[in-house]
């Protein structure tokens, strides 16, 4: 029997054996993967420290400087929850780029072919740690508030409403996806971290400046600054005008950009 002719007869036996299909990693199991990346690195897990440093750290300086009317629960709440709408995006940021600032991408997208899971484990994960955080910082203001009028002797007082909760969890919502957006769009740590700050305090002295000084863009803020609308948010109250402001500039900034990202991202060359 020729050389031919056996390699003809192996081409044909393997041809006909039955293809071992495995099944895909469950979503669950990709989502607990990408949870555990968030803590794993260094920037991540000392993220995380300082988040709750803050918290206990703006918890004491209310009670410490704080005058016996502003011992409130909106206080507490307010006073950890603005170091945490700051770093939360970044937590968001870091959860995406990591791929690629830390040479994962091989890895993963081998374990995990189809990308857009992956993603969507990075989402999921991103609004997880948001929750959390936030539970934590209310949980934090509550205790915060009960020792503080224990300790002066005054009423405690609970003046946010379920309803003011809900709009600045919303809120902070917002800002992670925001980092999300910026993670999958750039795909680089340093310059995504940059553009969020640059987002969140050059963009709105910016924007507040025009608004002072002409009387057409004060008009016109609320219909061009995402930003703006994602910080009356935290006031509440919002009206049938206010969503359709929020969403045309959330439209605008966010889900068309991360839209574009996310075209990007499935179609980018890992190395």
């Amino acid at each position: 029997m020729s050389t031919a002719t056996v390699m003809e007869n192996t081409d044909t036996a393997e041809s006909e054996r039955p293809r071992v299909e495995h099944a895909p990693i469950p979503f669950r199991t990709v989502v607990g993967v990408e949870l555990r990346k968030a803590f794993d690195t260094r920037s991540g897990f000392w993220l995380m420290v300082a988040m709750a440093a803050t918290g206990v750290i703006a918890t004491g300086a209310v009670l410490a400087f704080a005058n016996d009317s502003d011992l409130t629960y909106d206080n507490f709440g307010a006073a950890i929850g603005v170091p945490m709408t700051i770093l939360l995006p970044v937590v968001a940021i870091l959860a995406v780029t990591g791929e690629w600032s830390q040479r994962a991408g091989l890895t993963t997208f081998t374990l995990v072919p189809h990308r857009g899971r992956v993603i969507r484990a990075k989402l999921a994960v991103t609004v997880m740690i948001g929750l959390a955080s936030m539970v934590l910082a209310f949980g934090i203001g509550a205790i915060g508030n009960v020792v503080g009028s224990g300790l002066r002797g005054v009423d405690t007082v609970w003046d946010l409403s379920f309803t003011s909760i809900l709009y600045i969890v919303g809120a902070d919502l917002i800002g992670m996806m925001i980092g999300f957006m910026l993670g999958v769009l750039m795909r680089n740590s340093p310059g995504a971290i940059v553009t969020y700050f640059s987002y969140w305090f050059v963009i709105p002295t910016i924007s507040g400046l025009l608004a002072a000084n002409q009387d057409w863009f004060e008009k016109a803020q609320p219909w061009v600054d995402f930003n703006y609308n994602q910080g009356q948010m935290y006031d509440g109250g919002f009206d049938a005008t206010s969503w359709a402001q929020l969403a045309v500039t959330g439209t605008v900034w966010l889900l068309l950009p991360l839209a574009f990202g996310l075209w990007r991202v499935v179609r980018a060359e890992v190395k």
